[in-house]
C-alpha cells in the first residue's frame, strides 16, 4: 500500500498539480497557434503568388533573418549560436540542414502558388512516417508493428496515386523527404529551434540579398514597384516564419508527446481543406483512396505512438527535465518544425 500524503504536504501537491495544469492548458493554446498558423501559411503565399518563387523565397529568408536577428539579441541567444559554430561537424550540419529546408520552403511556394496544396498536404500528412523510415536508414531504430503497418499503407497509398495518376507525386515526396531530412539533421546537430533557424537564415541570408539585387537591377523586382500593401505582406513573411516557430518551441516544452504528435496533423489537415473547399482544387476518386490509405496509417501510426509514450511516462516523469523534453518529440518521430 502506499502511504498516505502529510496533510501539511497537500497543499503544495495541489499547487504544483494546478501550476502543471495551467501549463499544459498553455501548451495547448501555444499548439493550437503553432499548427493552425501552418496550416493556414497557404493564404499568405496565394496572396503573393504572382511574385515569382525564387524571389519570394529570398524574401522570406531576408526578413525572416531580420526578425530573428532580433530576437536572438532580445534573448542573447548570440553566444550560444557562436559556440554552436565553434564546431565543424555542426556547420556542417547546419549548412545541409539549410539547404534542405530552402529546397523545402522553395517546393511549398512553387505548390502554391501553381494549385498544387492538395499534394502539399499529402507531403506533410506521409511526413511522420517518412521520419520512421530514416529513423530505421540513419539511426538503425527497430519498426514496431504498428509503424510496419503505417509505412506500409502509406506506401500503397503513394503507390497508388502514382500508378493511376501515370507519374510520381514529386511535390509531395520532395517535402516529405527535405523536411524528414532536415528534422533528422537537426537532431543531430542538437541546436535549438530558435538558434537554428537563425544560423540557417544567416547562412542563406547574403545570397537571398544578392538575388533580390540582381531581379532589382534588372527592373523586376516586386518590392517597392506595385504597391505598399504588397511590400508590408512581403516584409511579413518574417513573421510568417518566425511566429509559428516559436510557437511551437513554447508548446514542445509544456506539453506530453503524445499530445504534440496530435497536434501535428492539424496543419496538413487545414491545408486539405484550403486547397479542395476554398481554392476549388480537384479532390478525386484517386485522391480518396491514396489519401484514406495514409489516413489510416496515420491513425494506426498514432494509436501505437500514444501507447507507446504511455508506457515511456514513467520514465520520462523521473528524467531531468531538459532530458525529457528533448526525447518527448523524438519518440513521436515529431520532426523541429522550423
Amino acid at each position: 500500500m502506499s502511504k498516505p500524503i502529510p496533510i501539511a504536504d497537500a497543499p503544495i501537491l495541489s499547487a504544483a498539480a494546478a501550476a502543471n495544469a495551467a501549463e499544459a492548458r498553455s501548451g495547448v493554446l501555444y499548439g493550437l497557434a503553432c499548427y493552425g498558423s501552418w496550416g493556414l501559411v497557404p493564404v499568405y503565399f496565394k496572396a503573393v503568388a504572382h511574385v515569382p518563387a525564387p524571389e519570394l523565397l529570398a524574401h522570406r529568408v531576408v526578413w525572416s533573418f531580420a526578425l530573428l536577428a532580433l530576437l536572438m539579441r532580445a534573448k542573447n541567444r548570440w553566444p550560444e549560436a557562436l559556440r554552436a559554430l565553434g564546431s565543424r561537424r555542426t556547420i556542417a550540419t547546419l549548412v545541409a540542414s539549410t539547404l534542405l529546408i530552402a529546397t523545402n520552403w522553395f517546393v511549398f511556394i512553387w505548390a502554391v502558388a501553381h494549385d498544387r496544396m492538395l499534394e502539399s498536404s499529402l507531403g506533410y500528412f506521409i511526413n511522420p512516417l517518412v521520419n520512421v523510415l530514416l529513423g530505421v536508414v540513419f539511426l538503425r531504430e527497430r519498426l514496431r508493428p504498428g509503424q510496419i503497418a503505417g509505412v506500409l499503407l502509406a506506401a500503397a497509398g503513394v503507390g497508388y496515386l502514382a500508378f493511376s495518376q501515370g507519374r510520381l507525386p514529386a511535390v509531395a515526396l520532395l517535402l516529405a523527404v527535405t523536411f524528414g531530412l532536415y528534422g533528422l539533421l537537426r537532431k543531430v546537430a542538437k541546436v535549438d529551434a530558435l538558434v537554428g533557424l537563425a544560423v540557417e537564415t544567416s547562412f542563406l541570408v547574403l545570397p537571398g540579398l544578392g538575388w533580390l539585387a540582381v531581379v532589382a537591377a534588372a527592373g523586376h523586382s516586386s518590392f517597392g514597384r506595385h504597391s505598399r500593401g504588397l511590400d508590408l505582406l512581403l516584409a511579413a513573411s518574417g513573421i510568417v516564419t518566425a511566429v509559428p516557430l516559436l510557437c511551437f518551441a513554447n508548446a514542445a516544452r509544456r506539453l506530453r508527446l503524445s499530445t504534440v504528435g496530435i497536434l501535428q496533423y492539424i496543419s496538413p489537415s487545414v491545408q486539405f481543406l484550403l486547397a479542395v473547399l476554398a481554392y476549388g482544387e480537384a479532390f478525386t476518386a484517386k485522391h480518396a483512396v491514396a489519401f484514406g490509405c495514409i489516413w489510416t496509417a496515420l491513425v494506426v501510426y498514432s494509436i501505437e505512438a500514444v501507447a507507446t509514450s504511455r508506457r515511456a511516462a514513467p520514465t520520462l516523469a523521473t528524467s531531468p527535465p531538459a532530458a525529457a523534453a528533448a526525447a518527448a518529440p523524438a519518440a513521436m518521430g515529431v520532426a523541429d518544425l522550423s
